[in-house]
């Protein structure tokens, strides 16, 4: 039987509950989810929105991430609340810092990636959670980094330029009304990281809503070019579906 992929399917995968723990001392929440049946061809480690603004993992480009990417495209998803956020799944410890002692929760996913040898490891950041990734993510194990609805609101020119030297792959997904940085703004801003693929998304606003398809099949054509998209809007087999209940950080 056929399915139509909604905002609350769940499609098959192996999900289990993880902890992060940082430097400084904390625990902080997450959930890797895999593939079924078969190796990660790719894997995601997500980076969230603003959690003073309601973002944590559960934020929906994310969780529809993990809920959909294991199965439509091979790819591991790693998502997790920063420090002091909650969602469903609970609350990390400690407090939000503005983006500086983040530094210690990026550090810590990205340990876990490589201690559990999840292959070839791309940075996916939205709003808040781009910041985080040109700012404290450019690692070795790191091969490059998807920016959704990136504000560089904390990114200095240093940090881009750092990343351009790296020579790692950058993609910055950019919506045409976005409430702070528009395409061609941020084909000028993005300069100093000559690399950079800055794509503008037509009538689109910062959160994505109802083009939760259009930024997917953008993230798989960056980190899996060899994944047809657009990724299926069916789905033939079991699913399921969960209601996700907001928490406020």
């Amino acid at each position: 039987m056929s399915t139509e992929i909604r905002a609350n399917t769940v499609l098959p995968g192996h999900r289990e509950p993880i902890t992060l723990h940082t430097a400084d001392g904390l625990r902080l929440v997450g959930e890797l989810a895999l593939p079924q049946h078969r190796s990660p061809r790719a894997t995601l480690v997500c980076l969230h929105p603003l959690p003073t603004h309601g973002g944590m993992m559960d934020s929906h480009l994310l969780r529809k991430a993990a809920w959909r990417l294991p199965a439509l495209a091979d790819l591991a998803v790693l998502r997790f609340n920063t420090r002091g956020t909650a969602s469903e799944a609970g609350r990390s410890d400690g407090a939000f810092d503005n983006g500086d002692s983040e530094r210690f929760d990026v550090a810590a996913a990205l340990e876990y990636a490589e201690f559990h040898d999840l292959p070839d490891v791309w940075l996916l950041g939205w709003s808040f959670g781009t910041d985080l990734t040109l700012v404290h993510g450019l690692d070795p194990s790191v091969t490059g980094a998807v920016l959704l609805s990136p504000p560089l609101r904390w990114s200095e020119e240093r940090h881009l330029r750092a990343w351009a030297e790296s020579g790692k792959p950058v993609h910055a997904l950019v919506p045409e009304f976005d409430d702070y940085l528009r395409p061609e703004e941020a084909r000028r801003r993005f300069a100093p990281l000559t690399q950079a693929q800055v794509t503008g998304f037509p009538d689109t606003k910062h959160l994505w809503v109802g083009k939760a398809d259009q930024a997917l099949d953008a993230v798989v054509g960056a980190v899996a070019p060899d994944v047809p998209t657009p990724l299926p809007r069916y789905w033939d087999g079991e699913v399921d579906t969960h209601q996700v209940t907001i928490v406020d950080s």
